[in-house]
């Protein structure tokens, strides 16, 4: 090919990265604020749950697997 239209070509494939680079950034960037807030929201819980379980005197009962799998998932997926 042309080096000139080689180079039109590479201009272009640029200017369409950069613009997929800052939309993607800008969602990035709202994922991570909304991973936020959902895990402030689950600590909030949690924490409640806690504070109603001791005014309340009540014990749950053990979780089941599932239950701990789903656990140690969300924990998981707030430490990341």
């Amino acid at each position: 090919k042309n080096p000139v239209t080689l180079l039109k070509e590479l201009s272009a494939i640029k200017s369409r990265y950069q613009t997929l680079h800052a939309r993607f950034k800008s969602i990035t960037t709202e994922q991570k604020e909304t991973k936020n807030r959902i895990c402030a929201t689950v600590n909030k819980t949690m924490t409640m749950i806690q504070e109603l379980q001791k005014q309340t005197d009540l014990e749950l009962s053990p979780l089941s697997k599932e239950e701990q799998t789903a656990a140690e998932q969300l924990k998981s997926f707030m430490s990341d």
